[in-house]
């Protein structure tokens, strides 16, 4: 390793192939690994035959395990942190452990890698310049119903993690909370043999996840348009406009439809856009 530090090293989510060829380095060169789930991780390190000691790092212990490492640092050795699975941090243990060894003195260097966020914006189809990453929902129905009317009147794309046991509660307070036909997606098991990615209004969505349970399995990333974009509906046009648009869009872009429109209606191009964009997404 050219220089001591604490490496925050990006995993595979799901394809072995994904791991990087830097990250391998690094794992192999440090003194420790720490590791949320130890016995996870070392699945993951005998693939490489990556012979490094690996320390338990995760949410009960993350503050007494920090000032170790610390210790770690100040004895000459650099240390790798991993998570289960993507980037550290993103929904996981280590926000204390980097903050402790930037206090330190210490260099904290990213190695980039798979992120299951990043991995199903990128293929969702759903407006990606801007966006806001809630991770998991609170367990509880009153807490998460709250957590999503904090952000119900939200513009940019919604983007949360969600676990299998959760995953129908989930989509039934999003229907209450955000309303039915919201546009979505939903990712599972990203990079798997099983990847799948389910389309359509949140309503939609929950009636296929309800009809098939293999679509209860696994781990999903749920993405949601944001209230600007997805709440646009035929009623904010009137009959004129929406059959003008409907022509437009069987020859041209979105883009192009709402640029011609905007000059036929009389209307902001950016309204034709996003009723545009809703409808591509039902």
């Amino acid at each position: 390793m050219s220089e001591q530090a604490l490496y925050i090293v990006a995993t595979p989510i799901g394809n072995l192939e994904d791991l990087s060829p830097r990250a391998v380095a690094t794992l192999s060169s440090v003194g420790l690994i720490a590791a949320e789930d130890t016995r996870h991780s070392q699945r993951l390190l005998s693939h490489f035959n990556i012979r490094t000691p690996v320390w338990a790092v995760h949410d009960h212990n993350e503050r007494k395990q920090a000032d170790a490492i610390v210790q770690r640092l100040m004895g000459g050795e650099s240390v790798a942190l991993v998570s289960d699975a993507g980037t550290p941090l993103i929904s996981d243990p280590g926000y204390h452990l980097v903050k402790e060894v930037r206090r330190a003195g210490f260099k904290v260097v990213p190695i980039p890698g798979p992120c299951a966020m990043v991995t199903a914006l990128c293929a969702a189809g759903l407006p990606t310049d801007k966006f806001v990453f809630e991770g998991f929902l609170p367990a509880k129905a009153q807490a998460r119903q709250a957590a999503l009317e904090k952000v119900r009147d939200e513009a940019r794309t919604l983007v949360f993690y969600e676990s299998p046991h959760r995953i129908l509660a989930t989509l039934q307070a999003m229907v209450e909370v955000l309303g039915e036909g919201r546009a979505m997606v939903m990712a599972r098991e990203l990079t798997k043999t099983f990847e799948t990615f389910l389309s359509g209004s949140i309503a939609e969505v929950l009636a296929e996840v309800e009809a098939d349970h293999n679509q209860q399995k696994g781990e999903m990333v749920l993405m949601v348009q944001g209230h600007s974009v997805s709440v646009a509906g035929d009623d904010d046009l009137d009959a004129e406009g929406v059959r003008v648009m409907q022509i437009l869009l069987e020859s041209l872009s979105i883009s192009q439809a709402a640029s011609t429109g905007a000059k036929i209606l009389n209307q902001p191009r950016k309204k034709l856009y996003q009723w545009a964009l809703a409808r591509q997404s039902d």
